[in-house]
Formats: C-alpha cells, structure tokens, sequence
C-alpha cells in the first residue's frame, strides 16, 4: 500500500520517477521525510559490491545511507535501461518483481517490506 500512495504522491510533487518494471524512486528525499516515515526505525541492510539476483516476496520501501545501484530488471525488454539509484534515495520495489542489483559502491540502507 505505501509503495501506490507513495508513487501517487511523488508524481504530484515531481519528485518521483515510476518505472514500468516495478520500481519507483524518489531522489535526494529531505530530512523531513524521513523523520516523516520513521526510516531510522527501520532494519539496515548492506552489501559489498557485486551483482545479486533478487526475487520481492512483498512490497520493499528502502532508503540508501549510501551505495550506487543499476537494477536490472528480469523480463523486461533487451532495450530497456537499467533503473539507477543511490545514497538519499527512496526507492520502492514491487511486489512479484525479479531483478538483479548490479551494485557498483557498497550499500548501506534501511527498509521495510509492506506485510499485506
């Protein structure tokens, strides 16, 4: 549910890029939008550099302290481009949605997996 409200909301301020593979990303979020959503409540994760297939069971919101990202979307057209994002962030990734994460600077995030 965040991952819609959230697209919906970025398209009215123009702060969000919505991809048709699934994901979305807002850039260089403020300090009070993450106060706003508690995202230093939320778990960390990271990762060295490298590529990692990954598989979203559930809608993940995740927002990058650090780390440079290309993600490749599975299935998508041999022409599409890789969706980009990094350090400030906030990215929402789909439901369903199978990818690999090309990750060029070592991440370091915080993220949610919406329980619906």
């Amino acid at each position: 549910m965040l991952g819609k409200a959230f697209a919906l909301v970025g398209k009215l301020n123009g702060d969000a890029e919505e991809y048709n593979e699934g994901i979305t990303v807002e850039r260089n979020i403020p300090e009070t939008r993450v106060k706003e959503l508690g995202i230093k409540a939320w778990p960390k994760w990271g990762c060295p550099p490298g590529k990692f297939p990954l598989k979203y069971e559930a809608e993940e919101t995740c927002y990058l302290l650090k780390g440079r990202v290309k993600a490749y979307v599975k299935g998508s057209s041999p022409d599409a481009s890789a969706v980009e994002f990094g350090a400030g962030d906030l990215v929402v990734l789909s439901k369903g949605l199978s990818c690999i994460w090309d990750v060029a600077v070592a991440v370091d995030k915080h993220y949610k997996f919406d329980s619906s």
